[in-house]
């Protein structure tokens, strides 16, 4: 296709009934890998008939152009607000394991099993709630109000840890903690996959979740420096963790409205021409149907119902389940890496190594898969550089031996779990409002298992913590097994596809025919 400004001869030579790869060979520009891995992909596959009015006067570098630039902007607009709120949920609340250091047991009189009590119930609250919440958030179709309104709580509940006086009311403001923090990482991700198609969302979703490994590696030292304000004002050094940890939260929850966007139909930070090209990509994306529940014809229970029903939720789910239960190292890991026989200073500074490399890792492993469409391998061969981790681990006392399982063992689960939670909406595009169910249900249930997780580690196992380790090869096993068999439905509804048997109504939900989808659609795998 020439580089000219198509006329509107041009544009009528096309033959607009005939399917979309009659033209495939005239409408790709070939594509750097770098920018087909950050969202500039889909691109090579416009076809001037099915593109919105305001766009069809462009040429093919213009509308890549565009595209390269409105990505970005929604890069810059989105991930950093993203990145900062998903640090602050994370410490606010992983706080208490730092408190636990300071004076936290003896102030509040803590015995027997009643730390670990208040540790497990936040996860009460966190999994019950994260599908009603995701449902809410999607039938107000206002995520900008709605993530700054339950930050401001969940800062202020965070908060008022610093105030309890025994384990009674510290298992009170965890649960409450827990129900408020839950709607954050699903709605998360559901804004996420309504801004990127399905090439691009592994990056946005590894860069997101690097706000975790972030406060991982940094929080720690943030919250031991805190500790040592123990005694200013006759209040204790765990006590300042809540007070400035929350307080920080809350001043910062407001930005979440003004700089978070709602939807790519209805945000103000975009052009018109910017807002037709990401809703084209989106509506190619999904296989020529719009991204939406009225088209559907789905409310937000219908969607819940459609994704309990669905067999690769709960694929998804086993093999999510799995991988988050050998996750749960993360929770112990100073406690892990204090093995090593260093001072709490340095144990500190230990932690920090690993998990950099992750965030390094996760953001070059997720734009492979991206650039590539792939899922599968994505996910089970950094699981079995874990599987091999944990073996050394638990095998070896060498402190170099034991390092190095320590710093492959960080990056390699998080390289799979950030894979994952990508394959969650490209198993289920559509409608909305199975996708926020699905995305919310396989969190929830995944998170379940952190619930007695806590239990694998006690300090009578340690160094070689050999029962944890044994039990994280089995979840990693148990995990790539669902995965393969995720893998299995999705060949299947692909074969169905190219045969023309496929139940769309069933995958896409009511009122779907397949009457409207592109040749071209496939479940990634």
């Amino acid at each position: 296709m020439s580089s000219e400004k198509p006329t509107t001869s041009h544009l009528e030579s096309y033959d607009f009934n005939k399917p979309s790869t009659q033209y495939e060979e005239d409408v790709k520009p070939k594509t750097s890998d770098a920018e087909y891995g950050l969202g500039v992909e889909e691109i090579n596959e416009l076809e001037y008939y099915d593109l919105p009015e305001s766009l069809q006067h462009m040429t093919q570098e213009e509308l890549k152009a565009l595209d390269k630039k409105t990505t970005r902007k929604i890069d810059f607009r989105i991930l950093p607000i993203l990145i900062v709120l998903y640090i602050l949920n994370y410490i606010d609340r992983t706080g208490i394991a730092t408190a636990r250091l300071g004076t936290l047991e003896e102030d509040l009189n803590l015995t027997g099993s009643d730390y670990q009590i208040a540790l497990s119930i936040l996860f009460a609250g966190y999994i019950l709630f994260q599908v009603p919440s995701n449902m809410l958030m999607n039938k107000l179709g206002r995520p900008s109000t709605y993530l700054a309104v339950v930050m401001t709580i969940w800062g202020a509940i965070s908060t008022c840890t610093a105030a309890v006086q025994g384990f009674g009311g510290l298992a009170a403001v965890r649960v409450l903690l827990g129900v408020v923090e839950s709607a954050f990482f699903p709605g998360a991700l559901m804004i996420l996959s309504s801004w990127y198609d399905k090439k691009s969302l592994a990056l946005r979703n590894s860069i997101l979740y690097s706000g975790s490994l972030i406060s991982s590696a940094f929080g720690g030292l943030i919250s031991a420096a805190i500790l040592q304000m123990d005694g200013l004002g006759g209040v204790s050094g765990w006590r300042y963790i809540f007070i400035i940890e929350g307080g920080c939260t809350v001043l910062v929850a407001p930005l979440a409205y003004f700089i978070l966007p709602d939807n790519p139909d209805n945000t103000k930070f975009l052009t018109q021409e910017e807002k037709d090209i990401v809703m084209w990509k989106l509506k190619k994306d999904l296989g020529n149907v719009n991204d939406s529940d009225k088209e559907a014809k789905e409310s937000e229970w219908q969607g819940f119902l459609h994704a309990i029903k669905d067999i690769k939720v709960w694929l998804l789910v086993a093999t999510h389940s799995f991988l988050v239960a050998a996750c749960g190292i993360t929770n112990f890991f100073p406690s892990v890496v204090q093995t090593l026989n260093f001072s709490r200073t340095i144990t500190l500074c230990l932690t920090a190594p690993p998990y950099v490399i992750a965030v390094v890792a996760t953001f070059l492993w997720s734009m492979h898969a991206d650039r590539t469409g792939e899922r599968f391998w994505h996910i089970t061969v950094p699981l079995l550089l874990s599987l091999a981790a944990f073996i050394i681990a638990a095998a070896s006392l060498n402190l170099g031996a034991r390092y190095f399982s320590m710093c492959l063992m960080i990056p390699s689960l998080y390289c799979a779990f950030v894979v994952i939670l990508t394959w969650i909406s490209n198993c289920c595009p559509r409608p909305p409002a199975k996708r926020a169910a699905s995305i919310a249900l396989v969190n929830c249930l995944s998170n379940s298992t952190s619930i007695w997780n806590a239990y694998l580690y006690p300090s009578s196992d340690a160094p070689r913590y050999l029962i944890a380790f044994c039990c994280n090869c089995g979840f990693i096993v148990a995990s790539i097994a669902f995965a393969i068999g995720l893998r299995i439905r999705l060949m299947v509804l692909n074969k169905r596809i190219e045969r023309g048997t496929i139940n769309w109504q069933k995958e896409f939900g009511q009122g779907n025919d397949g009457s409207k989808i592109s040749a071209d659609f496939r479940f990634l795998y």
